[in-house]
């Protein structure tokens, strides 16, 4: 478990190896090619030190990657600020948004598929303003109001990422325990229900209920995610939250063990249909 900058070093380090070794190109005819030392580039490659985004396109051309969505995905991973251009809005809320949320920011946008666990609140990509500012309010203390609409703000502008082309396509497992909590009072959950249904009409958007008939389940140790990408695998990553962080698991028995996780709890919830109709009960009041 690490924190995301140590992940993405590690994970650009391991891709940036496999691009190498397709090029048929030692390292140290890497470091040839681009004018360093070999030891730089193994560092690079074990996540030792980091990457600034000019060496890193150096690597790429003497790697011969010319797959644009690629090169952009590993500028990310390098921390680069004009990786994605003018898509990297969150940057305007760095004094408001602690590292780890900025961290989780650049890998939903640029993530291909979203896979989530939630087990208290509605996910952030299908918060309604009301319910947003609700739980923003409840979960940070001592919050101003500018502080508040800025990070009701930042939620609803990560939501761009279902409507973006191709859009993110998001699956997503709520507890039951998600859509009974009255969160902002009875009128606010009311709409937020609806935009539940909404959402779940829409084709990027897998939503599933797990009713607490289901009994126990592997989710019950908490919520988490799991990010993919497009183009490569490797660079899968599930994050968990804690009360004060987040943690980064990029290992691969990680992955398969929560993807597994994921996939039993889809099994045991109900069926997109069913819970469509399922939400639509709760809101009317079942």
């Amino acid at each position: 478990m690490q924190n995301g900058p140590a992940v993405r070093r590690r994970k650009l380090g391991a891709e940036l190896r496999t691009l190498r070794t397709g090029a048929g190109l030692t390292s140290g005819e890497a470091a040839q090619l681009v004018g360093w030392h070999q030891s730089k580039v193994s560092r690079i490659e074990t996540g030792a030190s980091g990457v600034k985004p000019a060496d890193l396109r150096l690597l790429l051309d003497a790697y011969g990657v010319r797959d644009g969505h690629l090169r952009e995905l590993l500028l990310m991973l390098a921390g680069s600020e004009d990786a994605g251009g003018s898509n990297r809005w969150w940057h305007a809320y760095r004094g408001v948004l602690p590292p780890t949320y900025r961290d989780f920011i650049s890998l939903e946008s640029q993530a291909s598929v979203m896979r989530t666990l939630e087990t208290t609140v509605v996910p952030g990509l299908l918060q309604t303003a009301e319910y947003a500012t609700a739980v923003t309010r409840a979960a940070v203390n001592d919050l101003d109001e500018e502080h508040l609409d800025a990070l009701v703000e930042v939620r609803l502008a990560r939501q761009d990422v279902l409507r973006s082309h191709p859009p993110l396509e998001l699956s997503a497992v709520l507890d039951e325990a998600v859509l009974r909590r009255e969160v902002g009072g009875p009128g606010v959950m009311a709409r937020q229900l609806e935009r539940l249904e909404e959402a779940a009409r829409l084709p990027q958007v897998r939503l599933q209920v797990l009713p607490f008939g289901a009994g126990a389940h592997v989710g019950l140790t908490g919520p988490f995610v799991i990010f993919s990408f497009p183009s490569t695998s490797d660079l899968d990553v599930v994050v968990v939250d804690q009360l004060t962080s987040s943690l980064y698991l990029e290992r691969k028995e990680d992955l398969m063990a929560y993807s597994q996780a994921f996939k039993s709890l889809q099994n045991q919830a109900l069926s997109p249909e069913d819970s469509l109709d399922y939400i639509a009960g709760i809101g009317d009041g079942a």
